[in-house]
């Protein structure tokens, strides 16, 4: 068992490093309490400009700074790299998997903030055919198949195929799909430009599909309709009230609203379409008897803690409260919510706050200098939504050294024309990618 039995402060258990882990962590910095903090990586991930990284613009270590690095003054706080099996409410302990071995980790209060999953609704074959935006990994992956199809495009003597190699398909116009397909059109027209001698990156086809009426519907009519123009105006191929219906190593069919389909060629296919609660939900779930919504979220009561267990928890993107979206500031929020909660009670302060979100605005950046940003009064596009979305992401990042380097990277990127990372390692750089199915 992994536990401290000379030390007999109030024991808080947090699962995940993410938005929700980290504010709660740091709410609890002056409480009279010792602080375990449980995740299978060793970093806090930005997951907000997880496309940058996919797109070459920032590096991974500018969105995800170490763990251990930002508690590094928080002497009460352990880090465990580990995977969570389980949580038992009963005996109050949490299985864990570190390195191979297994552990219980007893909690006197526990917060759960585990975060989400690609959601394929349905679909789960088509795991194997697009690449999620969840993780860090997804992301690097991801990066090595957008920078690897130009280069194998390059090298393509069959039309046909080099330019499947430069078609790339978008699933899902919310905020991640609208960023990812702005970029990768900036990509191709500006960053790439004169890079090669063979293939032309501006003739890059990108496709986004979205099964709604509009783009970004959650920011408003107005915005929405900017992002359309902007998209159109960028040669972005945008496809609405569509749906993929199949997806093999080559491309995808989409589905229009009149049942006509459509077949597109193409060896990049990126899905970001939608999340679902992390499966450690569903495991508390069926400990505690709480329920699960729809999106495999949690339903907690409006302190955020788990019927009938009030030491218990949950936060963030694994939680379902008042229909609160899945975004980083809802995570932030309540995990400082939970963390306060914990201090009040130690204080002898058993009065159960209600968690009240204060919702901050929705951005979205569509290429460099423009960006939507829907924040309290403000419905804005173009340059000045680009440069509240800079303020906003600046703020957010970890760190000094996170913000200096992004802002550097950021004016080399949009101000000029280069992309730092560019790397292909592994397969790309062995040649051990034959075929475009493996793209």
């Amino acid at each position: 068992m992994i536990n401290n039995q000379e030390d007999t402060r109030h024991h808080v258990v947090i699962i995940g490093s993410g938005f929700g882990g980290l504010f709660a962590a740091k709410a609890l910095r002056r409480a009279p309490v010792r602080v375990t903090l449980i995740d299978r990586t060793n970093h806090h991930l930005f997951q907000p400009l997880l496309y940058q990284v996919a797109t070459g613009i920032l590096s991974e270590g500018q969105i995800a700074p170490a763990t251990r690095d930002i508690f590094r003054n928080y002497a009460s706080m352990r880090v465990v790299l580990g995977e969570v099996e389980s949580i038992d409410p009963h005996s109050r302990k949490v299985h864990v998997r570190e390195f191979g071995q297994p552990h219980a980790i007893a909690y006197d209060s526990l917060i759960v903030a585990a975060g989400a999953v690609t959601s394929y609704f349905g679909h789960d074959e088509f795991r194997h055919e697009a690449s999620g935006m969840k993780s860090l990994d997804d992301a690097i992956r991801l990066r090595g198949q957008i920078f690897g199809a130009f280069e194998r495009a390059e090298a393509e003597e069959d039309d046909e195929r080099r330019a499947a190699f430069m078609t790339f398909v978008v699933i899902g116009g919310g905020p991640t799909g609208v960023e990812m397909a702005g970029q990768l059109k900036e990509l191709s027209r500006r960053a790439l430009r004169s890079n090669y001698r063979r293939i032309d990156p501006h003739s890059t086809r990108v496709v986004l599909v979205e099964g709604g009426e509009r783009l970004l519907a959650g920011m408003g009519e107005r915005l929405s309709r900017i992002t359309a123009r902007d998209m159109a105006d960028m040669g972005v191929e945008v496809h609405l009230h569509a749906m993929v219906t199949g997806m093999d190593p080559s491309g995808v069919e989409i589905t229009m609203q009149d049942g006509s389909t459509l077949r597109v060629d193409a060896a990049t296919r990126i899905w970001a379409a939608g999340t679902r609660g992390s499966p450690l939900g569903a495991q508390l779930a069926e400990a505690t008897g709480a329920t699960l919504d729809r999106a495999g979220r949690l339903q907690v009561e409006p302190d955020c803690t788990v019927p009938g267990h009030p030491d218990i928890f949950v936060v963030g993107d694994l939680m379902a409260l008042d229909d609160l979206p899945g975004v980083a500031e809802v995570a932030i929020q309540s995990g400082s919510h939970c963390g306060h909660t914990i201090h009040r009670r130690l204080k002898g302060n058993d009065v159960r706050r209600p968690f009240k979100y204060h919702d901050l605005g929705t951005l979205a950046a569509i290429s460099r200098f423009r960006a939507v940003a829907d924040v309290g009064p403000f419905k804005v596009g173009g340059l000045l939504g680009w440069l509240l979305w800079l303020v906003v992401h600046i703020t957010f990042l970890t760190g000094f050294k996170n913000r200096f380097g992004a802002l550097a990277r950021w004016a080399v990127s949009f101000v000029g024309h280069g992309r730092y990372e560019r790397a292909l390692t592994g397969r790309w750089a062995t040649g051990e990618d034959p075929s475009p199915d493996s793209a």
